[in-house]
């Protein structure tokens, strides 16, 4: 009450000080009658230009934010891309446009949209600094979540963010005052309308992956890495890539689903545990863009990279792992592997996935990748699949490199370290690890392992010499991880302890633009037939135990595995070592008996064949499958006993 008297004598001084004063531009809510038509043009003038003018503020202060640990450098390579600023800006001034038409009130309709934008830059800020992990619309959708993650750190505003603050109460406080006026309801009923017009219109440029991912006009990639989707998203602002993520929160279930009666499906089935006397150690890797190229006739290899790992094979179970992806796409292999879903999504919070049940049977589940911690954002979403521990160059591997990525004659050797380290715990240990030895591209000028024509023979002529030095630095890599694989397995075949290692190819390698080298060689890539449709998803998995693990489980591992994909590769080691597994697992353990392979491309593998179309019962079984996993995804189970 106190001020409002203030403002009531000071409204009153102003007036014996000034008389006429209330009758000047600024404080009206409206024109008056008795103004001219070129001042009642410049009232609304006025009111437009000084509110959109603030607004816009709102938005540079967004980017400011938004540019996050790359300061201002990244604040002004913004404005050498102008579609940049115009996606960020639109938003916020759409938004404030509605905003005053609904409300009518400059400061109210300003106060809320700075509240709007400015708070969720600043939550993007600190999931940024805190996480290295950005804010997402589907993080708006789990709010229980982020009351978690909150309480985990201690959150403390900037001084850049209390000068923002003020600045948005100063003139919040000036708009008050100064910027009163109020159009004519049917105005602002017109005014919203089209704002909303205007934002569908719109929303398509928001939603657009080309846009977004490929066009130069948004291209703002000099400072960041390219595969990171964190520093992309930091490259491209906050509201604008705030607003595209809404397209990766859309989940939507399979065709037909029906809540209740995926739930009976899963009812059907309990988890089952490991029997104490049969818990051996396994260690998994995934192998970057590994595969063996010895199986192709049109490869005329000079040299047998491959020796070592035939060796292997030998020893243990191996067959085809049909993936979804092609010389790229990493992590889809990886999370089908770990999850046992052929369908996947964002993983933004605790997740069904076979680590959490491993952790419930007392295991220690931990691993790594030797590269850094934000490549497809690992760090988190390793944390949502229930991994303990997860080492990376920037928690662990820069001491071997000095903050370089580490190749396999490092990986190797620390994953055995950590493997003995736990040894210490007294508990079985699960150990998953993505390799980088191996990634694409390579050179196609210099070669990195050996002289030319020590793999390849290309007598025949059929690589440039560009082709035949790209193959060459591939197989190469190949040659070196295998002689590292040999070493590692000649560790844990004296070992004591029982050990089953799983070792799997994430896709092909990238051999040229549009895969000119397999073109160059006559490898069959064509997907309408089935050498071509495996020649081009498939790659090779082995299942491998030491003695002690083969006595334990009464098994001797051996032999020529079916083809599957790699949802079904953990079923699969289930089998082997004798293991009934969680209830999920059981139920797609049915699935896998009759079709091996559900692929993304919509085709399926059953009994070693290429399908399009499956039988009524199988179709059947996959369409509860994916049922099944949609449900499983969306359940966390932890979270439903709590």
């Amino acid at each position: 009450m106190k001020l409002f008297s203030l403002v009531s004598m000071a409204w009153k001084r102003g007036e014996d000080a000034f008389p006429g004063w209330k009758q000047w531009l600024v404080f009206q809510k409206k024109p008056l009658e008795s103004w001219s038509t070129w001042k009642k043009v410049l009232f609304w003038v006025y009111t437009g230009l000084l509110y959109g003018a603030a607004t816009f503020g709102v938005a540079v202060i967004s980017l400011a934010f938004a540019a996050s640990e790359y300061g201002g450098e990244m604040f002004e390579s913004y404005f050498e891309f102008p579609l940049l600023i115009f996606l960020n800006a639109l938003p916020v001034l759409l938004l404030g446009a509605l905003l005053y038409f609904l409300l009518g009130r400059a400061w109210l309709a300003f106060l809320l949209q700075s509240i709007v934008i400015l708070g969720g830059t600043f939550v993007n800020w600190f999931k940024l600094s805190l996480r290295n992990d950005p804010l997402l619309f589907v993080d708006v959708l789990l709010v229980r979540e982020a009351q978690n993650m909150a309480g985990q750190y201690e959150i403390i505003p900037t001084a850049g963010m209390w000068l923002s603050a003020a600045g948005v109460l100063a003139v919040t406080v000036l708009f008050f005052f100064f910027l009163r006026g109020k159009p004519h309801p049917l105005v602002r009923t017109g005014g919203a309308l089209a704002v909303l017009i205007l934002a569908f219109l719109v929303s398509g440029k928001y939603a657009d992956d080309n846009l977004y991912s490929y066009d130069a006009a948004t291209d703002n990639s000099e400072l960041i890495s390219p595969w990171s989707d964190t520093q992309v998203y930091i490259s491209r602002g906050f509201v604008y890539p705030f607003l595209h993520s809404i397209t990766d929160a859309i989940d939507r279930p399979p065709e037909g689903y029906d809540e209740d009666t995926a739930q009976a499906i899963m009812e059907g089935y309990e988890d089952a545990h490991i029997p104490e006397d049969k818990k051996v150690n396994v260690i998994s890797i995934m192998l970057e863009a590994y595969n063996d190229f010895s199986k192709f006739e049109e490869v005329n290899l000079a040299y047998d990279a491959y020796e070592e790992y035939h060796k292997l094979e030998e020893e243990g179970i191996s067959g085809n792992l049909v993936t979804n992806i092609f010389a790229g796409g990493t992590v889809d292999t990886e999370r089908c592997f770990l999850t046992g879903y052929s369908q996947l999504n964002n993983f933004r919070t605790n997740t069904n996935a076979y680590p959490w049940y491993f952790r419930d049977e007392g295991y220690t589940v931990e691993g790594s990748h030797p590269c850094f911690k934000w490549f497809y954002n690992r760090e988190n979403i390793n944390r949502s699949l229930g991994f303990e521990n997860y080492y990376f160059v920037e928690n662990y591997y820069e001491q071997f490199t000095g903050g370089e990525v580490a190749l396999d004659e490092v990986l190797f050797p620390e994953i055995i370290n950590f493997y003995e380290e736990n040894k210490e715990t007294g508990k079985p240990y699960l150990s998953f690890n993505v390799s980088y030895q191996g990634h694409g591209p390579y050179d196609s000028e210099q070669y990195w392992w050996s002289p030319k024509d020590i793999f390849i023979d290309n007598s025949d002529g059929k690589l440039t010499d560009s082709q035949q030095c790209i193959l060459e630095n591939y197989l190469g890599s190949i040659w070196n991880t295998n002689q590292n694989l040999a070493a590692f397995f000649d560790y844990f075949r004296e070992e004591e302890e029982p050990v089953v290692i799983v070792l799997f190819g994430d896709h092909n390698p990238w051999m040229g633009d549009d895969g000119e080298i397999y073109d160059a060689l006559g490898i069959n890539m064509d997907l309408s037939t089935q050498e071509g449709f495996l020649n081009y998803y498939s790659t090779r998995y082995l299942i491998w135990a030491n003695d002690a693990a083969k006595e334990v489980l009464d098994n001797d591992f051996s032999g020529e595995g079916p083809d599957i994909g790699p949802y079904f590769l953990m079923n699969l080691l289930f089998e082997e070592c004798g293991w009934e597994g969680p209830a999920f697992m059981q139920m797609t353990d049915e699935v896998m008996d009759s079709v091996q392979v559900v692929h993304s491309s919509g085709r399926y593998m059953k009994d070693g064949q290429v399908e399009e179309h499956l039988e009524m019962e199988d179709r059947d079984l996959v369409t509860d499958y994916r049922n099944a996993q949609y449900y499983w995804r969306k359940h966390f189970y932890k979270k439903e006993k709590d």
